[in-house]
């Protein structure tokens, strides 16, 4: 009976130092997942921010953006006319001497 006692009381303190390294084993996985976690909130963020809201996102400031640089467009080749330069933004760039004017 005592040899029977003392394996069982082995078998006992064999389970709970298991129960403790796989307890402390846990514990390194979840502080490990707790981490990786954190990394992966933060590359969102980051990603988020390189990803950022896109000019078609937003219309009305895409449509003034568009606007705003037609006009600049117009104007430029206004002056451009005036000056005696033709076909400058139609052209994409390239020029021809008005002989008209």
């Amino acid at each position: 009976m005592r040899r029977r006692n003392a394996e069982l009381e082995r078998a006992v303190a064999e389970a709970a130092a298991r129960e403790e390294r796989l307890r402390r084993e846990l514990e390194t996985a979840l502080a490990r997942l707790a981490v990786a976690e954190e990394a992966e909130e933060r590359l969102c963020v980051q990603l988020g921010e390189l990803d950022g809201p896109k000019p078609w996102s937003r219309p009305s400031r895409y449509q003034e953006r568009v606007r705003a640089l037609s006009d600049r467009l117009a104007f430029v080749d206004g002056v451009l006319r005036s000056s005696g330069v033709r076909g400058f933004a139609a052209a994409g760039g390239v020029t021809s001497m008005d002989s008209s004017s």
